[in-house]
């Protein structure tokens, strides 16, 4: 296959999987998301996206973006320099938690349209242009680690694979979103997050952490919402 050949398949339509696909991958999401074993690996996933919102964010308000760690234990630490106070600073810290979600609503967007392979294949660049920003040995492997998986199944999968895929890490995106947020509290009750996005937030709008929390819980639970609402082939619930 030429590189004119890979680029009208990204740029192209793929057919959209039987609606059991659909439905199997979003169960399976769920379960992923809530089975702690399986958490405890694939919430990295979610911390790159986390991470990656904070540094979007950053650039887009004019700050200037040191880089990004990544750790074992799935936290992260982006790094910018400019004004410590601001629209600029209120917006980078709040765009980590929702970040997943938006990327998730992206994605749904791209499977609507039949754009699998597109799907698979931004989500190459984005992790591209995030490890340029990695400064930990950590965080090369991650990144690196989550590319490759991504790389291997949108070149060497079948069609079929791709498209489950695809859709099961939309799912996960729009699934998985809301519950680092629902576990933020206990996490600060236990002061094992004294500095999170939230506690930051709050000591510069003034606004407390929990409206803060309520705010980052609300928003990515709407997402989630709309992904199912968008995704689920409801004719086909209708009719069992």
């Amino acid at each position: 296959m030429d590189l004119g050949d890979v680029w009208q398949q990204v740029i192209g339509t793929q057919p959209t999987p039987p609606d059991a696909v659909v439905l199997v991958t979003g169960l399976a999401a769920l379960v992923l998301t809530g089975w702690q074993p399986a958490w405890r690996v694939l919430r990295g996933v979610l911390t790159i996206a986390h991470e990656g919102g904070h540094a979007a964010a950053a650039t887009l308000t004019g700050r200037q973006l040191l880089g990004v760690r990544l750790h074992s234990d799935t936290s992260g630490l982006t790094v910018s320099r400019g004004r410590s106070t601001g629209p600029g600073m209120v917006f980078t810290l709040a765009a980590g938690y929702v970040a997943p979600s938006l990327l998730g609503l992206g994605g749904v967007a791209l499977l609507g349209n039949g754009r699998i392979t597109a799907l698979l294949w931004s989500s190459i660049v984005l992790l591209g242009v995030m490890l340029l920003l990695i400064r930990n040995v950590y965080g090369v492997v991650s990144v690196v680690g989550t590319a490759t998986v991504v790389f291997l199944l949108s070149w060497y999968g079948t069609a079929a694979v791709q498209a489950a895929f695809g859709y099961l890490l939309v799912w996960f995106l729009l699934l998985a979103s809301p519950r680092p947020v629902l576990e933020l509290p206990r996490l600060r009750r236990g002061g094992r997050a004294r500095d999170s996005d939230a506690d930051q937030l709050a000591r510069l709008t003034g606004v407390a952490a929990t409206g803060w929390i309520v705010l980052f819980g609300a928003l990515t639970l709407a997402a989630a919402a709309t992904g199912v609402y968008w995704l689920v082939p409801w004719d086909l619930l209708a009719a069992q």
